[in-house]
């Protein structure tokens, strides 16, 4: 007869699995008075593995309003998808695009509904509003948001975030006396700390780099219209006749 005490009784194993992954990345978005500027880099990696070095974060959803994502890039590019399919189904309802307002209250919704399953993504909306002014909404992957003047994601956010607060909010700056720090930066200067945010970014996180794609979104006879078209490399993808325009400028950084 067998001996059951003879027989080496087998541990209890236990076994993970993990349905998210980091893929690095930085995006940011800055509003101006009539103009907002969304960025991101192109960089996907996993650990020290680059996956590709053309990975776009920002999406054009309207002439109004442009999306960041950053985080697990499968399911970003899930999100963005989704997001664009409720803005079709939106315009063949109401012959007209959704206001930026309402995308913010709709992403907050989708994000809510999938709390117990998120989607693992860093989401900032930007655009402008119905009054024409330039705006700013940033999410945490459950729904939670808020309107901002500048907000900053992803794997550099501890390094560009504090020169946003900075050279933004001119957070721990005194003006010269008599004098008073303007509301609202133009935008060649907006483009010129974009630009600086990502290339010290790149300098010191190897999650960023590659490329940089920076949307800029106008209102109706913006001021800053101009300054835009002087760029060299712009690229315009206005869809619409509504008098919003949509560009987009691309930058080289570093690749190593």
């Amino acid at each position: 007869m067998l001996d059951m005490h003879s027989v080496p009784q087998q541990q209890p194993q236990g076994r993970q699995f993990n349905p998210y992954t980091e893929n690095g990345g930085t995006i940011l978005a800055i509003a101006g008075a009539d103009f907002s500027v969304i960025a991101g880099d192109t960089r996907q990696s996993e650990g020290y593995s680059i996956q590709t070095r053309y990975a776009p974060k920002v999406f054009r959803l309207t002439d109004k309003a442009v999306l960041a994502v950053n985080g697990f890039a499968a399911d970003g590019n899930m999100f963005v998808k989704k997001v664009r399919q409720r803005l079709e189904w939106y315009r063949h309802a109401h012959a007209k695009d959704m206001p930026i307002r309402a995308i913010a209250r709709l992403i907050q919704t989708m994000l809510y509904a999938r709390r117990f399953f998120p989607y693992y993504v860093y989401n900032i909306l930007g655009g402008i509003e119905e009054d024409g002014t330039g705006a700013v909404y940033s999410f945490d992957p459950v729904g939670s948001y808020e309107r901002e003047t500048c907000r900053a994601a992803g794997a550099a956010q501890s390094l560009v975030q504090p020169f946003l607060d900075n050279q933004i909010y001119f957070k721990n700056q005194t003006p010269a006396a008599g004098t008073s720090f303007p509301s609202h930066l133009p935008l060649s200067t907006v483009l010129s700390l974009v630009i600086d945010s990502f290339t010290s970014a790149t300098e010191r996180h190897i999650e960023v780099g590659d490329g940089l794609e920076m949307y800029v979104v106008l209102a109706r006879e913006s001021t800053a219209l101009q300054g835009v078209e002087g760029i060299g490399g712009v690229q315009e993808i206005t869809m619409t006749e509504e008098g919003h325009r949509v560009f987009v400028i691309r930058r080289e950084l570093k690749k190593d």
